[in-house]
């Protein structure tokens, strides 16, 4: 038993390298997938509550900005976080931005956020509430890179 063990140990080949962790800023492996087109939503929301289309609003927005997505754990320290209220009309446009919590220390990251919510219209219609506002916390990296607190793989 233990020569045939010998034997078959002796075929095997070496041990693969495992490949390096991805780094967490580099693009995923969907990030060279092509986003659907701007004036184009996903489809329907079937949420039937605003915590429910947040959902699929992250899942939108992560759909549009998928190189800016930060990849994996947040680092302990984030450069800012806000927390935006969105009103989505029936066909899914956006009527209205108001900040519940705005990162007044970056005023750049505000303006980029409201620019990228923006231009991610239409957004899933939301088909069973007529319109809807929902709320989400932006996690936003020194890098640029952020994550929705709806879909945050966490921190470190």
């Amino acid at each position: 038993m233990a020569a045939v063990a010998a034997i078959v140990a002796a075929c095997k080949s070496a041990p693969e390298t495992a490949p390096p962790p991805p780094d967490s800023r580099s693009p995923s492996a969907d990030a060279g997938r092509t986003p659907p087109a701007k004036g184009t939503a996903s489809g329907p929301s079937a949420a039937s509550t605003p915590k429910a289309y947040r959902h699929d609003a992250a899942t939108h927005l992560y759909s549009m900005n998928t190189q800016r997505v930060f990849k994996g754990k947040l680092p302990p320290m984030l450069y800012a976080i806000g927390v935006l209220e969105v009103d989505i009309d029936r066909s899914g446009r956006v009527t209205k931005l108001h900040w519940m919590r705005a990162p007044r220390h970056a005023p750049e990251v505000v303006a980029e956020i409201e620019r990228t919510v923006r231009a991610a219209a239409p957004f899933p219609v939301p088909a069973r509430m007529g319109r809807v506002t929902y709320t989400d916390t932006w996690l936003w990296d020194k890098s640029g890179h952020f994550q929705l607190d709806t879909l945050s793989e966490g921190q470190l």
